[in-house]
């Protein structure tokens, strides 16, 4: 299923005068030779050109809360079809999805499924959106990007959940077709991102920065923290001064916590204090919109407003409790405008998350 049938041109590449293609799609900036697969796997040089071997597969669709993407501030309460591949242009030891993103097996790609058949399936399941997730979509760009494009005709909003680790010029394209993100901010320092990750801070930070300054998409960040590694009360201080300097103090950041996983087995559960403690640490530092993820914390599942401090979204766990906003998404009490993207009314998913089935759509 996944071979000559999977292939497509790939984009943002360039030969090179030593006979070899170079993949401009990220910074590993992969060099290859006839045969050889990037670091990504998913990216191939297939004779004298560049190919994407999964364009149209996927490692499987679920429909979820879109909280659980995580989104706060993007139509609450509403479903979201989402959706994988395998591979990543990123080799985190701590991955919650290395089934996925380490997979080398196409048994793993068991769902064939066009732009157009995604589209009507999540039209058909009343889903508001479509998430490219589970492993990154920048390494399946050109195929998220043409099902971004049949959402979109159908009525659909796109969201990508990424760790932003994406060149200049395949950034501007990619995110042009993009509704909201969530990106990765996977710590504060290069240290980690070179040897937790075998990737670089910077480009992180610059598509993080290009997203929030240069175009609509609705922006939202997320950092595991994974105890004695990016936890400490320095660096979540540094983490969280660039975003309320660079960004503003309005775009919403989740702390989430770190399971034991694949290489890091040997590292704790993030205790429930260490979460509370960021949280505390980022809203001192002038955000307005903190959350924390993968534990039970009402306070940091709520949505307040920044002006007056009324509870304007309250959640349990995926569950919408309360909805105050008005119909142009601002704060009844005091009419200050909340940021984000709102609908009259919450959705009312809750927390489910179903496997489905893309065949027959």
């Amino acid at each position: 299923m996944t071979t000559a049938a999977a292939l497509h041109p790939a984009r943002w590449w360039h030969r090179l005068t030593d006979g070899r293609i170079q993949c401009d799609l990220c910074p590993q900036e992969c060099k290859l030779r006839e045969g050889q697969r990037g670091a990504c796997f998913v990216r191939r040089r297939d004779r004298d050109h560049l190919v994407l071997t999964t364009y149209g597969l996927a490692s499987g669709f679920c429909i979820d809360p879109i909280e659980k993407k995580p989104l706060a501030h993007f139509y609450p309460g509403t479903s979201v079809l989402s959706f994988g591949t395998v591979g990543c242009n990123l080799a985190c030891r701590y991955c919650q999805n290395w089934d996925i993103s380490t997979s080398r097996d196409p048994e793993r790609l068991q769902d064939a499924a066009g732009p157009d058949t995604i589209a009507r399936a999540a039209t058909r399941w009343g889903c508001r959106s479509v998430a490219f997730t589970y492993n990154d979509p920048v390494i399946f760009a050109e195929y998220a990007m043409d099902v971004a494009d049949a959402c979109h005709d159908a009525g659909l909003r796109t969201v990508a959940v990424t760790a932003g680790f994406i060149h200049e010029r395949p950034r501007r394209e990619f995110f042009a077709h993009i509704d909201a993100a969530n990106v990765d901010l996977k710590a504060f320092t290069e240290e980690f991102y070179a040897s937790l990750t075998r990737s670089h801070l910077q480009p992180v930070l610059d598509t993080i920065s290009y997203l929030a300054h240069e175009t609509s998409v609705w922006l939202e960040l997320t950092t595991l923290l994974i105890p004695g590694h990016n936890d400490s009360a320095p660096e979540v201080g540094r983490l969280a001064t660039w975003v309320a300097a660079e960004l503003g103090p309005d775009v919403p950041l989740h702390f989430s916590a770190f399971h034991p996983s694949h290489h890091l087995r040997d590292v704790p559960p993030t205790p429930p204090a260490s979460l509370s403690l960021a949280r505390r640490i980022a809203m001192d530092s002038g955000l307005h919109h903190v959350y924390v993820g993968n534990v039970h914390e009402p306070a940091g599942e709520t949505t307040a407003c920044s002006g007056c401090g009324a509870t304007l979204i309250r959640r349990d766990w995926y569950r919408i409790l309360e909805y105050r906003l008005r119909a142009d998404g601002s704060c009844p009490d005091c009419g200050l405008a909340l940021p984000g993207r709102f609908a009259e009314a919450s959705g009312t998913f809750g927390p489910h998350r179903i496997p489905v089935s893309i065949r027959g759509s």
